[in-house]
């Protein structure tokens, strides 16, 4: 099984490990584009900091994540699944994960980046800011940037199994599954059942307790068919539509009535 996960917007901080390898991240298929986006982004914040808010999306608040950003090459770096926070990792908790369930996350999880492309939650990074909907001034849309090495990297990454697809729109953006690999994916979405809507909280929530259950319970769902069952199993209320046609990923909806 592999599990697709956006970012978080907010990080931890980067501590005062040693500074990043770009060399030993996982799918070194990306390490050309990782390189380049690195190279630029951290060119861009150690310039012209007003250019750089503009280009990043950044409030005048948030004006230290530019000095941050100048600082990647150098910064201490920490596993991924300890740098990125919010509601999703917060419900996920890897830290308070039993030793199976950890391998079981180092194996399956992968966090989508606008810097990194995609990493596991073992790889060492800093703290950044650099969301998919990013337009460099010399690389351009991001989202766009990532296509290519995605389209080349990922289908090995899948393997034969399950793709649980968790990502936001603009991640999503960067890799969409294509022939085979499609109909073994199914995209979540996470309705709050009285109304039948996407609620922000809800779904960030519920997508980190999904995640967790199925690590902590062991299950090892082959594809859509059995996610679906693993899911209600485990006390979820899930509606499935299955594709069409061949090529296609499955959309569950998982239904919440809230979230403690």
């Amino acid at each position: 099984m592999l599990v697709l996960l956006p970012p978080s917007e907010g990080k931890a901080s980067s501590g005062r490990g040693a500074p990043l390898k770009p060399e030993s991240l996982s799918l070194p298929g990306l390490t050309a584009a990782r390189e380049a986006v690195l190279t630029e982004l951290v060119e861009l914040c150690a310039g012209d900091e007003d250019k750089a808010r503009e280009v990043l999306g950044l409030s005048e608040g948030l004006r230290g994540e530019v000095a941050k950003n100048a600082e990647l090459r150098t910064a201490g770096a920490r596993p991924a699944g300890e740098i990125y926070t919010g509601v999703l990792y917060d419900s996920l908790g890897l830290a308070s994960l039993d030793t199976a369930a950890k391998r079981r996350a180092a194996r399956s999880l992968l966090v989508f980046s606008g810097l990194w492309g995609a990493v596991r939650v073992t790889d060492r990074i800093p703290s950044y800011r650099c969301s998919m909907g990013v337009k460099l001034p010399g690389l351009g849309a991001l989202g766009a940037h990532w296509r290519t090495p995605m389209a080349s990297v990922l289908p090995e990454v899948a393997g034969g199994g399950l793709v649980l697809d968790l990502r936001s729109a603009a991640y999503a953006a960067a890799w969409k599954p294509k022939g085979e690999v499609a109909g073994r994916t199914a995209s979540v979405r996470v309705l709050h059942a009285p109304t039948r809507k996407v609620v922000s909280h809800f779904n960030k929530a519920t997508k980190g307790r999904i995640v967790r259950s199925l690590l902590t319970s062991g299950a090892e769902p082959k594809g859509p068919a059995g996610l679906v069952e693993a899911l209600r199993d485990l006390g979820y209320v899930v509606e499935t539509q299955a594709p069409a046609k061949s090529g296609q990923s499955w959309s569950l909806d998982v239904l919440v009535d809230e979230v403690h």
